[in-house]
């Protein structure tokens, strides 16, 4: 194999292999990121409040407490979008914003 050849399939590899960033991978990033927006902009994250409704399709974005406090339970701190079911997916962060889990 020419080595022009081997360097054009490893550059469409590479290529490729950037895009596949899978849905679950993209919803965290992108909870994580907004997260830190939030915070850098002063909002107060320490309620456990629902940061976006789709953060990605089909995935929302809560704050919640590590360990789990009672506040994080009450509806208002809750995304609206996973309780009526627009969404089935959630990523929760803490204050800090560091993953709790990504359901």
């Amino acid at each position: 194999m020419s080595k022009k050849v081997f360097i054009a399939i490893a550059l469409v590899s590479v290529i490729f292999a950037a895009g596949c960033v899978n849905p679950k991978d993209n919803a965290i990033g992108s909870c994580e990121n907004l997260c830190g927006q939030k915070s850098n902009e002063g909002q107060n994250l320490s309620s456990g409040p629902c940061l976006s409704g789709e953060i990605a399709p089909g995935w929302v974005c809560d704050i919640a407490h590590n360990p789990r406090q009672a506040v994080d339970d009450l509806p208002e701190n809750q995304c609206s979008a996973f309780r009526n079911g627009t969404a089935h997916h959630f990523v929760e962060v803490d204050e800090k914003c560091n993953l709790i889990r990504a359901v």
